[in-house]
Parts: C-alpha cells; sequence; structure tokens
C-alpha cells in the first residue's frame, strides 16, 4: 500500500489519539496540503520543528497499530466480506426450499452490500 494512503488510514483510525497540535499538523500537511514552511508560519516555528513533528507522528501511528492492530484486523475483515458477498451472489432463487428463505437471503445480500459500501470507500 502507498505509504500516504497507508498514513492517512492510520490517522482515521487512532487520530483521535494523537494531541490536537499533532493532528493540526497531520491536516494541515496531509489534508490541506500545504508545505512545510506554510505550516511553520502558521504555527510560528521553524520548519524543522515541523518536519520533526510530522516524523514523531508518523512513528506515533505505526507504533499504534503495531499494538493494536486496528487496521490490520478492518482489511482482514474486509476480505472475509468480500468473500461471503461473492458467496451471496452465485446463489440463486432455485437454491431455497422457499419463498421466505430466498427473501430473507436477499434482506441479507442487501445488508451485507450496504456494509461493502461503506467498507470499500476506505
Amino acid at each position: 500500500m502507498e505509504k500516504l494512503a497507508k498514513m492517512a488510514l492510520l490517522a482515521d483510525f487512532y487520530g483521535p489519539l494523537l494531541t490536537d497540535k499533532q493532528r493540526n499538523v497531520w491536516d494541515l500537511h496531509y489534508q490541506q496540503d500545504l508545505s512545510l514552511a506554510e505550516i511553520a508560519e502558521v504555527e510560528h516555528i521553524s520548519r524543522q520543528a515541523i518536519h520533526d513533528l510530522l516524523k514523531r507522528t508518523e512513528r506515533i501511528l505505526t507504533e499504534y497499530e503495531d499494538k493494536l492492530g486496528l487496521l490490520q484486523r478492518f482489511w482482514a475483515e474486509r476480505e472475509k466480506l468480500m468473500e461471503v458477498q461473492a458467496l451471496l451472489e452465485e446463489l440463486k432463487e432455485q437454491d431455497f426450499s422457499s419463498q421466505t428463505a430466498w427473501e430473507r437471503h436477499q434482506q441479507i445480500h442487501t445488508m451485507i452490500d450496504d456494509v461493502y459500501v461503506i467498507v470499500s470507500a476506505v
């Protein structure tokens, strides 16, 4: 996975654990695409301090993932959901013994599709 995309996902998962300053500088650099010099001007600190803060924040986010594994579990669960969705796609109405069972299958399929749309956006 591209480093920037991975860092963005880590920030999505663990951002609330960062300090306000870390979150703000992270947002200015990665979300608003400001340069280190522009952020330094906004924050009234040196460009080097911004660079160090961003590197430290990257390390912190990576350490959170190493300890908690939320992103890794998210990807594993997403894979399982994709497999379930593929299996559901293969089922046809004639595979069910009653119309009620087919309708429940359709409801479950719709619910899984809704969840899949959400996790696919990440």
